[in-house]
């Protein structure tokens, strides 16, 4: 690559005392962190072979192996199992380099240049080259992809492949592009994609054997994998159990060694199990409740107001996480973020100012629709019971109309104006608000389009002053707080539940079932 001294290496690194304060603020006393550096550092010998078996929530007979298309738990884990993307961001806040051996940038943050890993092969035979990436990346920026990374792809100018490098250009510069890329929707393709896109053919360390969808997959051990230090088990086998009666009946009976979407209220009972051990991690996933801002009576900022403060946010973490999680504030952020404020008032539930928001809304008295399943987060039937009674205390009529978990991504979620949802969270804020709140992002659940908060945004992207990016993420935090469509009552903790012969499990907060990546780094005894 011509005039490497314009370019520096980008890497991001953590030291033991700031890995001490970002597990302290996320609720990690230090007895435990120290115990995850001790754990993350004592050597342990996999074991080869068998097959690992894990009973989902979140999937739904109208999933697809595209990774675009990937929008709930079932659908990350299969696009997980195959695919990669150019790198993975570690709980640390460091980058877990994967098809990009490396990435470094211009000086003013506005060109990025990822060195392509060497003798990676695809599934069908083929091999990785930059082109592969370059066309995956134009397919996740096709405005009629709808894939779920078209909002982080926004602000590129121009991209390119040289060799083995694919480099970005952005339009302004861009402080945080390489956590962008590290999106699970850009999981690498051949050709990108665009010749099959939901063939399930990635660079991953299990290729697809079988796929009903809603149902069961199979995946095998590939072969010429390139990471030898993952991929032990001979095959994953996931059956999507979306009951949560079901799926931990399927942990105990030993049908199953791995279960998500553990229900709070039975966590601790099923700690006490034989042969089961639950798994608990804070990080940045948040159970939520979204108004679409573009359709009345939602359209209406009173009304908006009136149902943030007319939630009980303190009663819902105790009665609907028992201890499993923190308070919302009706932001997507938290203290697992960096750059995170943490002076910004905290919202409380007060119906008396709720009420004379709801008079000030004009609203009509006619009962306002809330529609819930319990796959849109555990526990959301009641939690959403709990909302319509703490509303009513404020002469608000919630009525909740309950809706089948096979559909609701497909049927309810970003399509109906007042639905419970959850976010499993992104490793940057510049990441979480451009997938979801940016105005022209394909995921903007809450429909907010906001021109001054899209300016703060595009001008926090660029700002390589931490200070000074701090602050344009708290003001946008405090638009979108007291503007927005979204009700952030409680964040939680991801809680699983494995069996004792499942081996080398690491905490990880970046999203659930230590970030999809279970089945690659653990092991069965």
């Amino acid at each position: 690559m011509t005039d490497d001294h314009k370019y520096k290496t980008f890497a991001r690194a953590i030291s033991r005392r700031d890995f001490m304060g970002r597990a302290a603020a996320l609720g990690v006393g230090a007895v435990s962190a120290s115990a995850l550096l001790a754990a993350a550092a004592r050597a342990e010998t996999p074991v080869k072979g068998g097959t690992l078996k894990m009973g989902l929530g979140g999937g739904e007979s109208t999933n697809s192996l595209d990774p675009a298309a990937a929008l709930s738990q079932v659908p990350f884990h299969t696009t997980r199992a195959f695919g990669e993307p150019l790198l993975d961001t570690n709980p640390d806040g460091s980058f877990d380099w994967r098809l990009a051996e490396s990435v470094e940038s211009s000086a003013d943050g506005t060109t990025w240049a990822f060195k392509i890993r060497q003798g990676v092969e695809f599934h069908d035979g083929k091999t990785l080259t930059a082109e592969d990436v370059l066309a995956t990346m134009k397919r996740h920026s096709d405005e009629n992809s709808q894939s779920g990374a078209l909002g982080v792809m926004r602000g590129i100018a121009e991209m390119k492949a040289d060799g083995d490098m694919f480099i970005v250009t952005t339009a302004t510069p861009t402080a945080d592009l390489p956590y962008l890329m590290s999106t699970y929707q850009l999981a690498i393709q051949p050709n990108g994609g665009f010749d099959n896109p939901a063939a399930g053919i990635g660079t991953g360390a299990y290729k697809v054997v079988s796929e009903e969808a809603g149902a069961r997959y199979v995946f095998e051990k590939f072969a010429n994998y390139w990471d030898s230090s993952r991929g032990h088990v001979d095959q994953v086998e996931m059956l999507v159990i979306n009951d949560a009666t079901a799926r931990t009946a399927a942990l105990q009976s030993g049908q199953v060694h791995i279960i998500n979407k553990v229900e709070p209220k039975i966590a601790q009972l099923l700690s006490r199990a034989p042969g089961v051990q639950v798994k608990n991690v804070a990080g940045r996933g948040h159970y939520v409740f979204l108004m679409h801002c573009d359709a009345a009576p939602f359209d209406n900022n009173d009304l908006r107001m009136a149902l943030k403060l007319a939630i009980n946010r303190e009663e819902m973490v105790e009665k609907i996480l028992l201890g499993y999680g923190t308070v919302g504030n009706d932001i997507p952020v938290n203290a697992g973020y960096p750059l995170f404020d943490d002076t910004i008032p905290q919202r409380s539930y007060d119906p008396e100012k709720a009420a004379e928001y709801y008079k000030k809304s004009g609203h009509d008295g006619s009962p306002i629709v809330l529609q819930v399943s319990d796959v849109a987060f555990p526990g959301a039937l009641d939690a959403a019971q709990l909302f319509q009674q703490s509303a009513a205390a404020a002469g608000i009529p919630l009525e909740i109309k309950r809706e089948p978990g096979d559909g609701y991504w497909s049927e309810v979620w970003n399509k109906q104006p007042f639905c419970a949802s959850y976010w499993g969270g992104r490793p940057v804020q510049d990441q979480m608000y451009s997938t979801a709140y940016l105005s022209t992002a394909d995921w903007n659940d809450t429909r907010f389009r906001n021109e001054e908060f899209d300016g703060l945004l595009n001008q926090a992207k660029g700002e390589l002053d931490e200070a000074k990016r701090k602050a344009l993420y708290s003001e946008m935090a405090h638009i979108l707080r007291d503007e927005g469509g979204l009700i952030c009552p409680m964040f939680n903790d991801f809680i699983e539940g494995v069996r004792d012969e499942v081996q080398g499990w690491e905490a990880n907060n970046v999203w659930e079932v230590m970030n999809g990546l279970a089945p690659h780094k653990c092991w069965l005894a």
